[in-house]
């Protein structure tokens, strides 16, 4: 009375087990994940950089309402 779901272990003395089947395992690459988490950062720096030229450029001020 099992579900395809699960594997049955039977032990020393004739007990049974049923235990779940775990899914397959998926590695990925660290190195992917650095490259990625660069151009992201980057990407982000120069948003950013552009949005504090613009501000320059419309006020005057590097920081509108500090300096």
């Amino acid at each position: 009375m099992t579900s395809s779901s699960n594997t049955v272990v039977n032990e020393d003395g004739g007990r049974q087990n049923i235990y779940a089947n775990e899914p397959q395992m998926r590695v990925t690459d660290a190195q992917d994940q650095l490259v990625r988490a660069e151009l992201t950062n980057g990407r982000w720096a120069m948003i950013g950089f552009i949005a504090g030229m613009g501000a320059y450029v419309t006020t005057g001020q590097i920081l509108p309402g500090v300096f």
